[in-house]
């Protein structure tokens, strides 16, 4: 198996070709670490990767399990979900030597299930981005086109998969930090239901907002990586014990979508700022829907226009609470020499990025006293609110059909205002805000950029959202990213 064939395989194809004798893990590992030599000196998705300890993990791969259903596959996992041994920096300089002496939940599963973790993978510093720029270690660069971001937070988990150095990666979805690159990178991914898939080992940026979930370039294999990492875990206090009975994703995937009853809110095509080809893109997927024997519903999503500062407010001060601890004391590589106080401010001075410590002041100063009501509780009463009215949507239709981004990928570089940045979030942080799974898939390419749309779906009713992206997957298949197959020197 050459490089460029192992970027064809589907996590599905991966193990059933193991299983048959047609390639083995030694060989998808070679696979891998070709494609990255060649496509990362460009896109730079991967910020730390052991090549030897990959090897061997594959080597010592011998037959599978009955349960190993990710036997021999080497998949990439963001670096702000630890993993025992590999360097886990969360893409900021105050975790750059940091290792981990223990595995996060989700990866203890796919390693159980047989797979080979290779590549941690490039991100915003603390997830607190949404364009993959914000890293320490360099802008991640689109695989369908290398001037465009790649989204973010989770820009090398989207890159790696994209570009085929992986079949598939685990990143975390704040307020749309799997969703957006996804569709920036015409691929499918799933921010689950809040506590559907443990947070433990997960480096946090808002406890009650963030959530691991799946990447990859199909429907069939990212539900078949959901119902790997999803359960209840003792270790995580947040975990939810529903995650043990609620339906399996790959439950009826195939049975398509006629009588099933989706709603969709015209009017947020409407909103300053959304582009054409997103609109066109959501219609898209309307009618694809409605083809399919699905029932179309217009619905009005509530406060959406307030969510945007409900949701930064509230993220801001859960970040500034989980940041104190990289002081250089309990965590983070140690700046100064002198008394406490100098420690501190060298130490989170040097070792925090710009957007980092935006959020800290924001956060800290709306639970400062005397704006902890003006600011966080009245946040945190909108969010009670519009997780109310969106779950009251959901007694009458079983999902949503929402835009993913107001624009396509812009330009790495390009010159943006804080608030043109925070408003990209604005169709993804309501999944966020009321816990609710959501899923972007693909739709289409237009000017050589791939768009998708996104569904919201009750609690725990991820199959439904599954069913829902396959019918759309098998009405709009999309080609390869064209940058990713050119002779290897032009790659360079």
């Amino acid at each position: 198996m050459n490089a460029d064939e192992f970027a064809q395989l589907t996590l599905e194809d991966a193990v059933a070709g193991v299983r048959q004798g047609a390639f083995g893990p030694i060989e998808l590992v070679e696979a891998s670490i070709d494609r990255m030599d060649r496509f990362e000196p460009v896109i730079n998705a991967v910020i730390t990767r052991d090549d030897s300890a990959a090897r061997r993990d594959a080597a010592g791969k011998k037959d599978a399990a009955a349960d190993q259903s990710l036997f021999g596959v080497p998949l990439a996992v963001k670096d702000n979900i630890m993993t025992r041994g590999l360097r886990s920096t969360c893409g900021s300089r105050i975790l750059e030597n940091f290792v981990p002496p223990y595995d996060a939940t989700v990866v203890s599963k796919i390693r159980a299930a047989g797979a080979v973790v290779h590549g941690k993978t490039n991100m915003d510093e603390f997830a607190m981005g949404a364009t993959g720029e914000n890293s320490a270690y360099g802008a991640t660069k689109n695989p369908w086109n290398p001037a465009r971001v790649t989204g973010g937070s989770s820009s090398g988990s989207a890159a790696i998969v994209a570009y085929g150095g992986a079949l598939a990666a685990l990143a975390s979805d704040t307020g749309g930090s799997i969703r957006q690159p996804a569709s920036f990178c015409g691929l499918v991914g799933m921010k689950p239901t809040y506590g559907r898939v443990s947070r433990y080992g997960l480096g946090s940026l808002a406890s009650s907002l963030d959530q691991i979930g799946p990447l990859t370039r199909t429907v069939r294999d990212n539900a078949l990586l959901m119902d790997i990492i999803s359960g209840h875990d003792p270790m995580d206090s947040t975990s939810a014990k529903q995650a043990d009975v609620a339906d399996a994703c790959m439950a009826g995937i195939d049975d398509g979508v006629k009588g099933l009853r989706f709603g969709y809110d015209p009017s947020l095509l409407d909103k300053e700022g959304v582009s054409p080809v997103v609109a066109g893109a959501l219609r898209r997927a309307v009618d694809i829907m409605r083809e399919n024997g699905a029932e179309i519903r217009e619905v009005t999503i509530p406060l959406i226009d307030y969510g945007v500062a409900a949701y930064y407010i509230i993220c801001s001060c859960e970040a500034s609470a989980n940041m104190a601890r990289y002081d250089g004391v309990r965590y983070g590589k140690r700046q100064g020499d002198g008394d406490v106080w100098q420690v501190y401010g060298e130490t989170r001075g040097k070792g925090f990025g710009d957007e980092v410590k935006r959020r800290i002041m924001m956060g800290s100063y709306a639970l400062s006293a005397g704006y902890y009501d003006a600011y966080y509780l009245k946040a945190a009463r909108v969010r009670r609110l519009f997780t109310k009215e969106m779950t009251a949507l959901f007694s009458d239709i079983d999902a949503i059909i929402m835009p993913v981004a107001p624009t396509p990928p812009r330009e790495i570089g390009a010159e943006t205002s804080v608030l043109e940045n925070y408003l990209g979030d604005i169709f993804t942080l309501p999944a966020n805000l009321t816990s609710l799974p959501a899923l972007s898939f693909p739709v289409g390419v237009l000017g050589g950029l791939p768009v998708g749309a996104q569904a919201m779906a009750a609690p725990f009713r991820e199959n439904i959202l599954y069913r829902l992206a396959r019918v759309a997957e098998q009405n709009s298949r999309l080609p390869d990213a064209p940058w990713t197959k050119p002779e290897p020197e032009a790659a360079k």
